[in-house]
């Protein structure tokens, strides 16, 4: 199902994508380089517990990477992709932990929070190199500050954050202080997010010219090629200082990682079935359940698996403007979602691939279902009571009526994927009086007039991360400015004073917990008509690959593949012996879940 997307920035990406590659280097065997960088004595800090101990370096991991992108500069051209490239090729101070909600030293050594609770002193590793030799140093973290906050650079959802600090402060080479002008929990994470950009190459280099080229890197990768349009490749660092940290061991194992550019989706599964793709992500219900039972995986020689783990969920749903009057009766805004035959739509246009949402964080409650929360069923008649008390009668031409207006929705779409769901749902409204239409628009369109905030209802759908803030999308001083996440236009004083509360709040469950509250606020104002959403992944995969235990990380969907996935010199040998001989693997279709 085609979806209207919001890309939430998430502060901390420490984690890859996968990649293409033409011709046959997924066939070498696998090996340690020669020259591989090798550390004396005990590794510094934890391992990681995601990371399999039997894996090995060597090998191709090859997939899909989209549309090429106009830059591969996250900082002035931000996607998720841009941002994955990123992450292989230049490394965050601090992370979130793979399976705890807490810190993990990358780039820093050590941090402190200073009495004044604004202020955060920060350490390096001496260990952390440039892939050219020289260290990774304070004077590479200020630099990063002053690119980003360069009014001439085009780096404007970066400032949002850096905006609230002073220039970092360099007490010597290895540490250095930066003071924020207020406090927030969200202060420290932003403070870790700081990627160090080299300054000895980049300070004489027109950062916003700075696309498809980046020779020096600190991060376990380089950029080893690219052609435009077509493909890029990524090559393992057999220097990476990374290598000292046992949270490193066992993992970015692939020697090289490459991608190929198609736009097409259906097209790139074909390619996916011939062999020219390792791995593929589905993310259409359609798709998944009528394409995918091809014969390479009746034979068992792609794996067809669903994966179930703890990836951060938010909502989607139709956005109601509670700027109309039309829309400010709550009344009115349940019977809108009493019409909406979500059950329906799930079981003959998504095959069941969903769960009925009741809440804004389904993550955060067992089986994604607040318990506190109305499940709300398709009710024509409930929702017909609820426009009665609302004032809304209907007319003599069977349509609702209000102080000589009739009630009106249009909705805006870019995609005509969504046109069958929004069907069943105008049959619905129509049939209790109410005037519905589609109009068909560009996305610039679509865009600008959201941000006008000129529209009845609209389709959204949000990205989650475990770092929430709620103010963006809920704070009652982003109901008024253009732009902002806060499309519905919410304004609530209860939910303002709990966001305000949460800022001092660094435990995150402790955060969580208000999130909660807000969630229960939420529900009654019903500032969305909630849809439904995915609590999994659908991944094929040929069978070539060693994985950790539950195929993906913890908290992360396919993009965790670079990170901890091998490349088996055994398990391709067999695949290539059976493909040879038209024999079967055993069918490996089946449900992934992770435990705890």
């Amino acid at each position: 199902m085609v979806k209207s997307k919001v890309i939430v920035y998430i502060l901390l990406i420490f984690c890859g994508f996968c990649l293409f590659q033409c011709g046959g280097d997924s066939v070498k065997k696998s090996s340690s380089f020669d020259n591989e960088t090798k550390y004396e004595g005990q590794l510094i800090g934890e391992e990681d517990s995601i990371a399999n101990p039997q894996a090995k370096l060597g090998g191709t991991l090859r997939t899909w990477g989209g549309a090429f992108p106009k830059s591969l500069n996250m900082w002035r051209s931000y996607t998720s992709f841009t941002a994955n490239i990123m992450g292989l090729l230049f490394e965050p101070l601090i992370s979130l932990h793979s399976v705890d909600n807490r810190p993990i030293g990358i780039l820093a050594e050590s941090w402190e929070i200073l009495p004044d609770k604004k202020t955060y002193r920060v350490r390096l590793r001496k260990e952390a190199k440039w892939s050219d030799g020289k260290p990774v140093t304070a004077h590479d973290v200020q630099f990063y500050y002053d690119v980003i906050m360069n009014p001439s650079n085009l780096t404007p959802i970066f400032k949002i954050g850096l905006k609230r600090f002073d220039r970092p402060k360099v007490i010597n080479d290895f540490v250095f202080e930066i003071t924020a002008n207020t406090t927030h929990w969200k202060n420290f994470w932003e403070v870790g997010g700081i990627t160090p950009l080299p300054k000895h190459i980049w300070e004489n280099i027109d950062f916003n010219e700075q696309n498809f080229e980046f020779p020096v890197v600190s991060g376990p990768y380089h950029l080893d090629s690219l052609k435009k349009n077509r493909s890029m490749s990524l090559k393992r660092r057999v220097d990476w200082w990374g290598r000292s940290l046992a949270y490193n061991k066992y993992k970015y194992n692939f020697n090289f990682i490459k991608y190929r550019f198609m736009e097409d989706r259906i097209k790139t599964l074909e390619a996916f079935k011939k062999g020219d793709f390792d791995v593929y992500s589905i993310y259409t219900a359609k798709i998944w359940e009528k394409q995918t039972h091809f014969e390479a995986v009746k034979q068992g020689w792609v794996n067809r698996e669903k994966i179930y783990n703890h990836k951060p969920m938010a909502f989607q749903g139709f956005a109601i403007n509670l700027r109309k009057k039309k829309f400010q009766n709550v009344l009115v805004r349940r019977a809108l979602a009493y019409l909406l035959d979500r059950e329906k739509i799930n079981e003959k246009l998504m095959y069941n691939q969903y769960f009925i949402q009741n809440n804004y964080h389904p993550d955060l409650y067992p089986n994604n279902v607040n318990p506190q929360a109305e499940m709300i069923t398709y009710n024509p008649a409930k929702a017909r009571q609820l426009f009665k008390e609302a004032g809304w009668l209907v007319n003599e031409d069977g349509q609702l009526e209000k102080d000589g207006q009739i009630f009106t929705i249009n909705f805006m779409v870019f995609s005509t994927g969504t046109l069958p769901h929004l069907t069943i749902y105008l049959e619905a409204l129509k049939k209790v009086g109410v005037v519905a239409g589609i109009e068909q628009l560009s996305y610039p369109t679509i865009k600008k007039r959201l941000d006008e905030r000129d529209f009845d209802l609209h389709w959204m759908n949000f990205g989650a991360s475990r770092l929430r803030d709620p103010e963006s999308l809920w704070h009652s001083e982003s109901a008024v400015k253009k732009g902002s996440n806060n499309i519905p236009g919410l304004i609530n004083p209860e939910v303002d004073a709990l966001i305000e509360k949460q800022k001092n709040i660094f435990d995150i469950n402790k955060r969580n917990d208000i999130i909660r509250q807000i969630d229960s606020i939420l529900v009654k104002e019903m500032p969305y008509v909630l849809l439904w959403q995915a609590d999994h992944h659908r991944l094929l995969s040929w069978n070539k690959f060693g994985r950790p235990s539950f195929i993906l990380d913890k908290y992360n969907d396919e993009i965790s593949l670079i990170t901890y996935w091998w490349y088996d010199e055994e398990k391709y040998s067999v695949l290539e012996k059976a493909r040879k001989n038209n024999q079967s693997l055993g069918l490996n279709d089946r449900v992934v879940r992770y435990q705890n």
